[in-house]
């Protein structure tokens, strides 16, 4: 599958390798555009859509093993021999996957609030039940969708996140499918250790990343350093942008 994608090339010549980031469930590639354009400052950005979200190609399948066969086909088509990949959530998961499928590729990994691990909960029901309640209201109007969801969502950023991927009426992403396969993307199957450097990067507040969650990582990158943002929860890229560059840079920009 050829995914939508995003190109930055840095207007002075690129100090570290390539940077590919990959968004979340019910995401599109502008969702980590805060973190691109800081680190295109110093080397070439690829924010994509994966499939069923944005405006890559619709897919009955939605497990971690396609989505990461997508990645190398972009990489493969941009002639990317090595880069940098940066996960949030769904997409983190997506690129662990990328990273066992072709380790060789991967320079470096960091994963934004996510542990390869099966979560076996339903987070989403909530947001499901009120993304449909706005289609079968055939709203077109972003106002009167945000208007319907504030009856199921009580955090207004969820709201306007979800409303980036709301145009002319319409959902970007695939919602049928993403609730058919949900067990896939919330799921998991552990991965060949990939013995790269890899950064879990938790947002404090968040339920993602636990102290129950380290033996599954430790097997599957043991490599592996982490590091808590503190005061933040799921979308902390978007809630601490600056301490998460911060600390991006700190393991991208770094030797070791």
């Amino acid at each position: 599958m050829k995914l939508n994608y995003r190109e930055h090339i840095p207007a002075q010549q690129a100090l570290f390798p390539p940077a590919l980031l990959i968004h979340g469930l019910f995401g599109s590639l502008d969702n980590l555009g805060i973190l691109g354009r800081d680190l295109r400052n110093d080397r070439r950005v690829i924010q994509v859509d994966m499939r069923n979200h944005g405006h890559s190609p619709r897919s009955e399948r939605m497990d971690y093993a396609a989505m990461a066969e997508d990645l190398l086909a972009l990489i493969d088509d941009l002639s990317l021999s090595q880069l940098d990949v940066i996960g949030h959530s769904m997409g983190g998961k997506a690129a662990m996957t990328l990273a066992a499928l072709a380790p060789e590729r991967i320079r470096r990994l960091a994963l934004l609030d996510i542990a390869p691990v099966d979560y076996q909960v339903r987070r989403h029901d909530t947001i499901f039940a009120a993304i449909n309640a706005v289609t079968e209201a055939q709203v077109a109007r972003r106002q009167e969708a945000a208007e319907i969801m504030r009856g199921y969502i009580n955090e207004e950023g969820v709201i306007q996140f979800l409303l980036k991927s709301f145009q002319d009426g319409e959902w970007l992403f695939n919602v049928p499918v993403l609730w058919d396969q949900y067990e896939n993307i919330v799921g998991w199957q552990e991965v060949t250790p990939y013995q790269g450097p890899a950064m879990f990067i938790k947002g404090g507040s968040s339920p993602y990343i636990q102290d129950i969650h380290r033996a599954a990582i430790a097997r599957q990158f043991p490599h592996a350093r982490a590091h808590v943002i503190a005061g933040t929860g799921h979308w902390l890229h978007a809630e601490k942008p600056e301490l998460v560059l911060r600390t991006l840079h700190r393991f991208l920009d770094s030797d070791e």
